[in-house]
């Protein structure tokens, strides 16, 4: 029986640094978008009085959500028991907290005034779920750093299990509790629902897992380490079981608002007439982060090609991004019933003007501002891969197929 056992990315040095050369080339261009955001103002952007969040906050949440899942292949292997798992934690972790640091350097950049955030962090109105959230985001960093530490240090080993416990239950508030942002805004008629917040919950474990997916699987090819049939198998599977929950909250919420009378409005423009934001509900969000996916995962021959593996899980990170799209911008663009039945009612924002959307046209400065939150989390991930063991060396089906007492001793193996 092979040991487990941890190494850096030694992919050649030409080709490291043109990858983070790429990601640091996106970085910077988001850095210089953000200047000229901050320096002209906001009015260049395509956000107005009715669309207040834009196209980064579709990047900072998806990243956020993201990463809470990424950390789900950790917890199933320390908190579930699953041993095929367990040499997947550290990369589990360290893509978590990159993510979730690319996700809020979005949001911290998009606020108009970033400075300001020094007075969000030390005067707190805990009446706002916003306040909430701010330790949410904090802590899971603290408690997935020392999570990372149990599963690298012998020293952290006995304590392995009760920090994973406490990182898995951490998530799991944390993208609760950013659903729940949408999901108490009772202004929005499409945000005022408590379904929001753990709809969030399952889509986390499709991004987050597809998102680790193409991670593992791109780095692992660039250094031709094996990965066993046995262990893309349980991965694809999982993904396929989490896609299909996606869906299936996303049926209840919208039958659920076809079944109350003062939704129809609501639901008759976002499924039949709401132009733009329609295609990406059916288009993004059902067929490509959907249907595609689970076609694939399931299908007899498809399902054992990696290439097609590879397909889907790009296939539902894009249909994560048109799902926040559409839940993010999408209701906001819905006008606000002021009076329901009030057609007379008018303002500069369109509150009360039935039929009648905002309109939002994402600019590139929000675009690269939003990329560049991705680049700083794949940057971290491979900075963090390339100096420390954070990958095993083999995934091949001889090395996953550890019992756990076997595997609970090998763990911590690194190279002589």
């Amino acid at each position: 029986m092979k040991r487990i056992v941890y190494r850096e990315w030694r992919i050649p040095s030409a080709r490291y640094w043109s990858i983070l050369g790429i990601l640091a080339a996106v970085a910077g261009l988001a850095t210089l978008a953000f200047g000229y955001m901050e320096h002209t103002g906001h009015w260049v952007s395509g956000m107005n009085n009715s669309v207040v969040w834009g196209l980064p906050h579709v990047f900072a949440v998806f990243l956020i959500i993201t990463a809470s899942g990424a950390l789900n292949v950790a917890s199933i292997g320390t908190v579930f028991h699953k041993p095929i798992y367990k040499p997947l934690g550290r990369l589990s972790g360290l893509l978590a907290v990159a993510l979730l640091m690319g996700g809020l350097l979005v949001l911290v950049m998009d606020l108009g005034r970033p400075e300001r955030l020094i007075v969000a962090m030390t005067h707190y109105n805990f009446s706002s779920i916003f306040a909430w959230n701010i330790f949410l985001y904090t802590g899971f960093m603290v408690i997935v750093i020392a999570y990372l530490w149990t599963m690298a240090d012998r020293q952290g080993q006995p304590f392995n299990q009760s920090v994973g416990i406490l990182a898995f239950v951490w998530r799991l508030a944390l993208t609760t509790g950013t659903g729940a942002i949408f999901g108490f805004l009772v202004a929005r008629q499409a945000y005022d629902a408590a379904i929001l917040a753990p709809m969030f919950v399952v889509m986390s474990f499709a991004y987050g897992l597809a998102t680790f997916m193409l991670v593992l699987l791109f780095a692992f090819d660039e250094e031709g380490r094996p990965i066993g049939q046995k262990m893309l198998r349980r991965l694809k599977n999982l993904l396929g079981i989490f896609v299909a929950g996606a869906l299936y909250f996303n049926l209840v919420y919208h039958l659920t608002n076809l079944y109350v009378t003062k939704n129809d409005g609501l639901e008759s423009w976002l499924l039949l007439h709401g132009g733009i934001y329609t295609l990406m509900f059916w288009v993004g969000w059902v067929l490509i982060g959907g249907l595609l996916p689970l076609g694939i995962i399931y299908h007899p021959v498809l399902n054992k090609d990696r290439n097609w593996i590879v397909a889907a899980c790009a296939l539902v990170v894009v249909g994560g991004l048109a799902t926040m799209y559409v839940i993010i911008i999408g209701s906001q663009s819905y006008p606000i019933q002021m009076f329901p039945g009030q057609t007379i009612l008018e303002s500069g924002f369109f509150d009360g003007v039935n039929g009648q959307q905002a309109a939002y046209h994402p600019t590139i400065p929000e675009l690269l501002l939003g990329l560049g939150g991705v680049a700083i989390g794949l940057i971290i991930t491979v900075v963090g891969v390339r100096v420390l063991q954070f990958m095993p060396e083999s995934l091949a089906d001889d090395v996953v197929a550890l019992d756990e007492e076997t595997l609970s001793q090998e763990a911590f193996v690194t190279p002589s």
